[in-house]
């Protein structure tokens, strides 16, 4: 394991509009504020997007088993924000649901609202983290 210790810098409460792509919104927050790391929370409804189930097997690179979100659903979330190169790279984890389906997953393309999403990020100062490409697995990792 490697870590680095911070702390919590600004706290920013965010509402995202019917038919808003959030997850392109939360990165280009991110780059307006200056936000280098941060650790954020969704909580709303989803119309649209794209996300991954898990991998189909064990392999390296893993291959994604993808799942289409369509409707309106509800949504609760958790990600993080570090830059990959110049660019903030937001990397989210939601359990989406409507009625009797619940689905749990990355989610990471397409990401319209449903009506109103709302988010609090917190920024995490004093550390060095960062995406990076892993050549092994394919993906775009942390890294300290």
């Amino acid at each position: 394991m490697k870590y680095q210790s911070g702390s919590i810098g600004r706290a920013i409460v965010a509402r995202f509009e019917d038919g808003e792509d959030f997850l392109q919104s939360i990165q280009d927050l991110a780059k307006d504020e200056g936000i280098r790391s941060a650790v954020f929370f969704l909580v709303g409804g989803v119309r649209k997007g794209r996300m991954v189930l898990g991998p189909k097997g064990g392999e390296m690179p893993p291959e994604p088993v993808w799942d289409e979100i369509s409707g309106n659903s509800e949504m609760l979330g958790t990600g993080t924000i570090f830059w990959d190169g110049e660019t903030p790279k937001a990397h989210l984890h939601t359990a989406v649901g409507r009625g009797e389906k619940v689905r749990a997953g990355c989610l990471r393309e397409q990401a319209g609202t449903f009506l109103v999403l709302e988010a609090v990020v917190l920024e995490i100062k004093g550390v060095n983290a960062r995406r990076g490409l892993d050549p092994v697995s394919g993906l775009s990792l942390l890294t300290l």
